[in-house]
């Protein structure tokens, strides 16, 4: 019995990773084909009599492309700054909008500001250690209230990515391990299983 119970639960560790990454990659390719392709595959098959799966994820890709170029232009930069701030603007819009912008930025730039380093910092308290991002140095203002030399530190919440707490630790107390920002994501989110 204990032979079968074994087996079983390796048989779910393998299958559920699989189902889970193919059911996401479907749902995002429904997505993405369901904003234009619904419309447009409905009218070629009303006049052509077939349809083209993927047309929809092909266009918002072709889309996404031509805004990226003409966003990238000074002049279509220009453009976009003064409708992104007019849209911002908007009642209900601008308690929604910024929040997002900044999330897609932060997970899509490959600039500097993001998570710099993993580190180990001793919270919730002494001798406790857990695994944080150093996200900011240099804090003026921070370090003259408190006569030392403090940085920023996100501590995420296992399992999500997106929630957590900023906390400033003097430089000194920070420890840095040997992990990249990638691998000290995966032992988070993996509740300290993964290594």
């Amino acid at each position: 019995m204990k032979t079968l119970k074994r087996y079983f639960i390796t048989g779910l560790i393998t299958i559920i990773p699989l189902f889970l990454t193919v059911y996401l990659f479907i749902f995002v390719f429904q997505f993405f084909d369901g904003i234009l392709g619904g419309f447009l595959n409905n009218y070629i098959k009303a006049k052509f009599g077939f349809y083209i799966p993927g047309l929809g994820l092909i266009l918002s890709v072709c889309i996404v492309l031509f805004t990226g170029i003409i966003a990238s232009k000074f002049i279509g930069r220009e453009i976009f700054i003064i409708l992104e701030k007019w849209y911002a603007s908007l009642p209900l819009i601008k308690s929604i909008y910024p929040a997002f912008k900044q999330l897609v930025t932060f997970l899509l730039s490959q600039k500097e500001g993001g998570f710099k380093k993993a580190v180990l910092v001793e919270y919730p308290c002494k001798g406790i250690w857990s695994i944080g991002f150093l996200t900011n140095e240099g804090l003026e203002k921070i370090n003259n209230a408190v006569n030392r030399d403090m940085v920023a530190v996100f501590l995420i919440l296992s399992p999500g990515p997106f929630s957590g707490y900023v906390v400033f630790v003097p430089r000194e107390e920070l420890k840095f391990p040997d992990l990249s920002v990638s691998d000290a994501l995966k032992i988070i989110i993996s509740g300290g299983v993964l290594k």
